[in-house]
């Protein structure tokens, strides 16, 4: 696993969508359908650009001037049952429900009401959201969760538009099993990782 950090130019970064799709082209012969990368905006500032933190199961390399690798580190897991770690995590915490005004869908041979992601807005909704991620492989020791301005996005080829509600957590985990959790922290937590949701950062506690 690689951990990199990343430039992108504001041309790229002003648009979250545009922004993933710059990142993509650190992995030129990638298929556009298996991402195999996470990543979280460190910082983002108008005309200048964004600094990204950047995980990837293949070691990314520089190809356009638009996306500046100014660090890379091959990362070793070393992870041990019952140790600690501080922790921080990007998420779009939701939940499903069902929404009769968007129809019905055909699902072997039956016939369903369509359901839509909301965002879980009550700190004690997004706690509960957290540790059912973690069940099984980490106990939730302790957390804080700052939440963010929606994020806006838009699809200018497909011309559409939309938001997600981002939560910012920062906490303490004990790890469990190591085997689940290592895949946890490669798949990433959780919806919207196309919009620099999911990645779990952490360091020794």
């Amino acid at each position: 696993m690689y951990l990199s950090k990343v430039h992108i130019d504001w041309l790229h970064a002003k648009n979250p969508y545009e922004l993933h799709r710059a990142l993509w082209r650190l992995f030129p012969d990638r298929p556009d359908d298996v991402r195999g990368f996470l990543f979280r905006v460190e910082k983002i500032e108008k005309g200048q650009g964004a600094v990204i933190l950047m995980q990837s199961d293949e070691k990314p390399e520089q190809l356009a001037d638009s996306v500046t690798l100014q660090a890379l580190r091959d990362l070793k897991l070393l992870i041990q049952p019952g140790q600690r770690f501080r922790f921080r995590l990007r998420a779009n915490p939701t939940k499903t429900i069902k929404d009769v005004t968007k129809g019905t869908v055909l699902k072997k041979g039956k016939e369903y009401t369509r359901t839509v992601r909301v965002p879980l807005i009550k700190e004690d909704q997004q706690k509960l959201w957290l540790k059912r991620k973690l069940e099984g492989c980490a106990l939730l020791e302790s957390v804080c969760m700052q939440p963010e301005t929606a994020l806006n996005f838009r699809k200018n080829r497909e011309n559409m538009s939309g938001k997600i509600q981002t939560v910012l957590f920062d906490g303490v985990i004990v790890i469990n099993d190591v085997t689940v959790f290592k895949q946890l922290l490669e798949l990433g937590i959780g919806p919207a990782k196309s919009f620099g949701c999911g990645m779990l950062s952490l360091a020794a506690a």
